[in-house]
């Protein structure tokens, strides 16, 4: 699975191909699907652009994006869009439009209840390990982690020297995972070392503008289609090299 990441924490000062209205993330999401992309993961904005987790800015997106394509979509629970995580939970439970899932980063205030209440409304949790944090450790004792539908490693290492490095410590600190699938996926330098380490494994990744504007040539990427287009090439070629490797 390659999931696009449309525009994540990134606002107008990234450039206008990041899509921050309903309308362009909707396009955007579109145009990421038709290059192969199967899941969505998005980050509503408030008019001024920031993150938020308000119906009112959750439910059009959502409504615009699915009036577009069939796959799952995902929102985040990023701390930054609520910092309260009493009013974090409030939050999930005024939704009226739901996501098919939703990120929460494990390492972050709050984490077990949000979790909790997302999967007391029949929303999938995709458990963010951010590496560098005690989010593996705390996620390993969660009483919830059988429960979410797949782990979200996330190589914070910027580097593209030492990003592949730093995604093998992550995967060892998650261990089994409680038998989840996992997601691994890196961020700005460290983004198409880590991709490759992902399809080499035979992992699921992501691929968007939430985690890089550039290209694996270091060409600034005109969209997410673009971006998917090129993530999952290298990923299937990587998948099938690591497989060839294992039963050499």
């Amino acid at each position: 699975m390659v999931q696009v990441c449309v525009n994540g924490t990134r606002g107008a000062g990234d450039g206008a191909v990041v899509p921050l209205s309903p309308g362009s993330m909707a396009a955007s999401a579109a145009e990421a699907v038709a290059a192969g992309a199967s899941d969505i993961h998005v980050h509503p904005k408030s008019p001024c652009g920031h993150d938020t987790l308000s119906p009112r800015a959750l439910t059009p997106t959502l409504e615009a994006i699915r009036a577009r394509v069939g796959v799952p979509v995902g929102v985040t629970t990023g701390a930054w869009a609520e910092p309260d995580p009493a009013a974090r939970v409030e939050r999930v439970r005024s939704w009226t439009v739901l996501p098919d899932h939703a990120s929460v980063n494990w390492h972050e205030p709050g984490a077990e209840e949000v979790a909790a209440a997302l999967l007391d409304r029949g929303i999938g949790v995709e458990a963010g390990i951010w590496s560098g944090t005690d989010g593996a450790e705390r996620f390993a004792a969660s009483p919830l982690g059988p429960q979410v539908l797949r782990v979200l490693a996330e190589v914070l290492d910027t580097s593209a020297d030492t990003a592949e490095e730093s995604a093998h410590a992550l995967l060892s600190d998650l261990g089994t995972a409680h038998g989840r699938p996992i997601l691994l996926h890196g961020m700005e330098g460290g983004t198409w070392p880590v991709l490759r380490l992902a399809g080499r494994l035979g992992l699921a990744t992501r691929i968007g503008l939430e985690d890089t504007l550039l290209l694996p040539d270091g060409e600034r990427a005109i969209s997410n289609g673009q971006l998917v287009a090129e993530g999952l090439v290298q990923h299937q070629h990587q998948h099938q090299y690591g497989r060839e490797r294992r039963t050499s």
